[in-house]
């Protein structure tokens, strides 16, 4: 029942709206998810450094834990532009730090910390609640960049905190973000393989499994493409997927279509959504919208 959108800018501008496109679109299917929404968007690349967006926890001093993530980070490399929002820190830190290295570091502080997205463009934010709240908090509708994930949850079967919503980071690849609407039914399997090689899983949620899969095969130096299409062949269940990297933006339909899925392409734009008034509400103006097709992959890129 949940609702996904993704937004592509194709003439390149690195100072679009985006923010406030992802963010009109999510309004439009809200109803399908009231229990929490999120955003990653893609701006312009942070100057030689990475970005890093971090969960500080849920309740607690999240001030302290600021503050020990800030001196952490210090040990990596110059860091900047550190702020609190919320329950995130922020800063970015010098393109020469051992990102992974970083983010484990980061993530043994304290149970509750976890790193939501790293990457030279990427930003995630998500909260519980509706995807109005998201704007009240951290202005998604001034974010300014090229492209950009959308999600608004109904929690089927996990938790509804901020770990369990979506958008997910591809941990261990810099700007890979996933949303997902359906159901991995071999996640327990998929998952117990994946730990059973040291893989840490942060939720129960099954959609998180599409990050780990993705993001282990761009490791490996498959393409995007390719990597949506062997969804198909190893992800089990109902799926319509969106995962976008710092140039590309794509997206994968099940083999049974059971989840909707639409997309709109004119020669300034590419949008997709769960349903079609997401895509009319986001974008004004004359365009064809069709439903994507049973086992469809399409990936668009810079």
């Amino acid at each position: 029942m949940c609702g996904i959108v993704g937004f592509w800018d194709k003439t390149g501008d690195e100072c679009g709206a985006v923010g406030g496109t992802i963010l009109q679109m999510l309004n439009a299917v809200g109803c399908r998810g009231p229990d929490s929404a999120g955003v990653a968007l893609f701006g312009a690349p942070a100057r030689d450094g990475f970005v890093i967006r971090v969960k500080l926890g849920e309740h607690g001093k999240l001030e302290r834990k600021a503050q020990e993530v800030a001196r952490l980070a210090e040990s990596f490399g110059a860091v900047g532009q550190f702020s609190i929002i919320g329950p995130y820190a922020r800063f970015v830190i010098a393109g020469q730090a051992d990102l992974g290295a970083l983010v484990e570091s980061i993530e043994s502080l304290d149970s509750e910390v976890e790193v939501v997205s790293a990457g030279r463009k990427l930003e995630i934010v998500k909260q519980v609640g509706s995807p109005d709240n998201l704007d009240k908090t951290y202005g998604v509708s001034q974010f300014r960049g090229t492209h950009g994930l959308g999600h608004t949850r109904l929690s089927t079967e996990s938790r509804v905190d901020l770990s369990h919503s979506q958008p997910f980071w591809g941990h261990g690849f810099p700007d890979l973000a996933i949303v997902h609407n359906g159901h991995i039914t071999n996640y327990h399997q998929l998952r117990r393989r994946y730990e059973q090689r040291g893989v840490r899983f942060y939720t129960e949620n099954d959609s998180e499994i599409i990050g780990v899969y993705l993001s282990e095969r761009l490791r490996k130096g498959v393409d995007l493409e390719q990597s949506l299409r062997s969804m198909l062949r190893d992800l089990d269940g109902s799926f319509s997927c969106l995962a976008a990297t710092d140039s590309q933006l794509g997206f994968v339909k099940d083999p049974f279509a059971l989840k909707p899925l639409v997309f709109a392409e004119t020669a300034r734009f590419v949008a997709v959504a769960t349903e079609e008034i997401s895509i009319r509400s986001g974008i004004p103006g004359a365009y064809d919208v069709r439903e994507a097709q049973v086992k469809e992959v399409r990936v668009w890129q810079r």
